[in-house]
């Protein structure tokens, strides 16, 4: 199966710039620091904006919002034998998990690194307001036809990636084979036939453009 990264000059009508503003952190209650340009508070959900995308939450899961100029915090306590492993993994982990999942499929890393990233902003634990689960955001119903445990950051992940690989090679024939993919992935299928292509939607268009602006400016090696 092949990937095709040359993307059509007519796509980029499409593209936004999106705005600058003073990136800070979302200090979670269990200790984890997400980096983000932006919140906003809408009830009992938060939305963190970054790269042109956001991460929804529960509010009840943020203890408070840091600047990103201020110092680092002191170390936390050290933490008594049952519980879990401090902060760093939330970077690691995700990162390892896309690359698992891209080798076991045969994907370019910084492809499904790249939409990861503009699923969940590399968070286990999003959701969106639609009930999509997870880093790669996987609808329920997708997570049980590919026979995986959404909530499992792991399973999501390969879920997630298996998902792609069907896409892709669903599209395999077409010049736009990736757009097609994305769109599938973002709008489903059903919306790519309707509209023998890309759907007009704003939020699938915009999509497309996040995932392939971010796998642009990711490393090159894979």
């Amino acid at each position: 199966m092949r990937i095709l990264h040359l993307i059509g000059t007519g796509t980029l009508a499409l593209l936004a710039a999106a705005p600058v503003s003073a990136g800070e952190y979302a200090v979670l209650s269990n200790g984890f620091r997400v980096h983000a340009d932006r919140h906003e508070t809408d009830g009992s959900l938060v939305r963190l904006y970054s790269d042109g995308g956001f991460t929804q939450m529960p509010a009840a899961n943020i203890s408070r919002f840091e600047q990103d100029d201020l110092a680092t915090p002191p170390p936390a306590a050290p933490l008594e034998p049952t519980q879990a492993a401090p902060a760093p993994h939330l970077i690691a982990v995700p990162t390892d998990l896309a690359a698992d999942a891209a080798r076991k499929y045969s994907l370019p890393e910084s492809f499904v690194r790249s939409v990861m990233k503009v699923e969940s902003g590399f968070h286990p634990e999003a959701l969106s307001p639609k009930g999509a689960i997870g880093l790669m955001q996987l609808m329920p119903q997708t997570a049980r036809e590919l026979g995986v445990d959404p909530k499992d950051p792991a399973q999501n992940a390969d879920g997630g990636a298996q998902y792609l690989r069907d896409l892709l090679a669903k599209y395999e024939d077409s010049p736009d084979q990736v757009l097609l993919a994305l769109a599938a992935y973002n709008a489903g299928p059903a919306a790519v036939e309707k509209y023998h292509g890309v759907p007009p939607y704003r939020e699938t268009r915009e999509y497309i453009l996040r995932v392939l602006r971010n796998w642009d400016r990711a490393p090159k090696a894979d």
